[in-house]
């Protein structure tokens, strides 16, 4: 959900947080798909254009995602096999390996990627979908409904209720519109 949710429109203005190849790299890493030393080895490889083009398609891959998903959110049994095969195609080109580090006095499984291209980092947005896909109920998938918000969520609340993105923000603004037009009519 966090990818489809990488442009917004707070207040009716458009913000792309991937908007280059410099600021998918640093999206990538807050979202802990790649690890730090990673990006910075990426780019220190790669030219900014080709980042920058790696960022164009990952803004592609997005907008193909968000309306997949908006379809299979309101038609779950729809085949889709257009769709799967695209996305089969994105996990292709992750290239990743699992190692085990001390941690303490314990040890823990770390993701590593084997990047040598930046097209592959579209693998890594491939695998967050997929999970998505395979293991959320399509039902859970909401766009909020607050006047002009644009993300996404899942409605983990028991009766599966939830209309707003924020209790806080979307919830909140909705509650004093109608507050306002309940005393605009007396």
């Amino acid at each position: 959900m966090d990818f489809l949710n990488t442009t917004f429109t707070p207040e009716g203005a458009l913000v792309e947080v991937i908007g280059d190849g410099e600021s998918f790299l640093r999206w990538l890493v807050d979202a802990q798909l790649l690890a730090p030393s990673d990006a910075a080895r990426l780019k220190r490889l790669c030219s900014s254009k080709a980042l920058d083009a790696c960022a164009r398609d990952a803004r592609k891959v997005r907008t193909w995602a968000t309306e997949w998903i908006e379809r299979w959110s309101n038609d779950p049994r729809a085949p889709y096999s257009v769709e799967l095969n695209r996305l089969n195609a994105l996990l292709e080109r992750s290239h990743s390996f699992q190692q085990i580090n001390r941690a303490g006095a314990s040890l823990e499984i770390t993701r590593h990627e084997h990047l040598l291209d930046p097209s592959e980092l579209l693998g890594l947005i491939a695998y967050p979908l997929a999970q998505l896909m395979t293991n959320e109920d399509p039902k859970l998938v909401k766009c909020c409904a607050g006047t002009g918000c644009t993300l996404w969520f899942l409605d983990r609340t028991k009766a599966h209720r939830r209309l707003f993105c924020s209790a806080a923000a979307c919830g909140n603004r909705a509650k004093v519109a109608a507050f306002r037009e309940r005393q605009r009519r007396l």
